[in-house]
């Protein structure tokens, strides 16, 4: 599958077409799941033409992880609330929102169906490293304000603070509140800030 960046929003009628196959990407996953997923029926529901996606996607998992993208972008957007303390909860509040919700749930469940699919697996792979990507904003913004060391890694961060949500979301099923957001966010805080700097190998 092609590692191209994903082109993000143009205006106009293309931007229109774009939003609506997209949404249609999404709801067709979440209904029927990725195997039964066609350009076809994308096209139908989007109304428009099979070579207009074609065109601009080239593949269907190109179509499906530009479609979840797009989909995080809206739903689980960068918070800016003035802290790292603040931007954890409020992403984290943001992720429950997304996992509890019909669709997020679908969307799980319907790659978890196709977890040793190999399609499946690099859409996993480049959706996460978008997501990490994105949201490292959160921490470098915290470094900037002197929150964090400069030599603390962002992206450990994040994948220590999202871990438990996700544990809770997807194993044990416990409730996410926003109690639990705050402890696993100071705890996460405080457990990177006490890492000292890595020593380069001799």
């Amino acid at each position: 599958m092609s590692t191209e960046p994903v082109r993000r929003r143009p205006g106009g009628r293309s931007a229109k077409v774009r939003s609506a196959v997209t949404a249609a990407t999404v709801e067709l996953l979440a209904e029927s799941g990725l195997d039964k997923l066609s350009i076809a029926e994308v096209a139908a529901r989007a109304g428009v033409h099979e070579t207009s996606i074609y065109r601009r996607w080239k593949t269907r998992e190109r179509l499906v992880l530009d479609s979840m993208i797009e989909l995080s972008d809206e739903l689980l957007a960068v918070p800016d609330t003035g802290s790292l303390r603040g931007d954890l909860v409020a992403l984290g509040q943001r992720i429950v929102g997304y996992g509890t919700s019909p669709l997020g749930s679908a969307l799980v469940r319907s790659l978890a169906a196709h977890d040793n699919d190999a399609d499946v697996a690099r859409i996993r792979h480049e959706f996460w490293e978008n997501r990490l990507t994105v949201a490292e904003v959160m921490t470098e913004r915290a470094k900037a304000r002197g929150e964090l060391p400069a030599h603390v890694p962002g992206r450990t961060l994040l994948e220590l603070f999202v871990s438990p949500i996700h544990f809770r979301l997807l194993l044990t099923r416990q409730p996410v509140d926003s109690r639990y957001l705050e402890l696993i966010a100071d705890t996460t805080v405080a457990g990177v800030t006490a890492l000292p700097p890595r020593r380069e190998a001799p």
